[in-house]
């Protein structure tokens, strides 16, 4: 039994090693391209995501858009609005 352990330790331990190599040879690989071919890849990846967004249509930016004037305007007179009340009671105190 003793002996089973250490040659499974052993292999185990080869299998650890070699994935390690494996690592520094792909970190290697990486560290040997160059800006430009780093870059392209980059742009590459850039691209292809660009193709997985959905864009929303003409008509709903444009509500959308109405929407949110809307609703910055509807909160803008709202904390005017407060402001003065709070104003005047501040006058009738004083």
């Amino acid at each position: 039994m003793a002996k089973e352990d250490k040659q499974v330790k052993k292999s185990e331990a080869k299998v650890v090693n070699s994935k390690d190599k494996e690592k520094k040879k792909e970190k290697k690989n990486k560290e040997k391209k160059s800006l430009w071919v780093r870059f392209r890849i980059f742009c590459h990846g850039v691209k292809s995501e660009f193709k997985k967004v959905h864009w929303t249509s003409k008509d709903n930016m444009i509500k959308y858009s109405i929407a949110t004037i809307i609703f910055v305007v509807f909160c803008s007179l709202f904390f005017y609005a407060i402001d003065i009340i709070f104003a005047l009671i501040q006058t009738l105190f004083n």
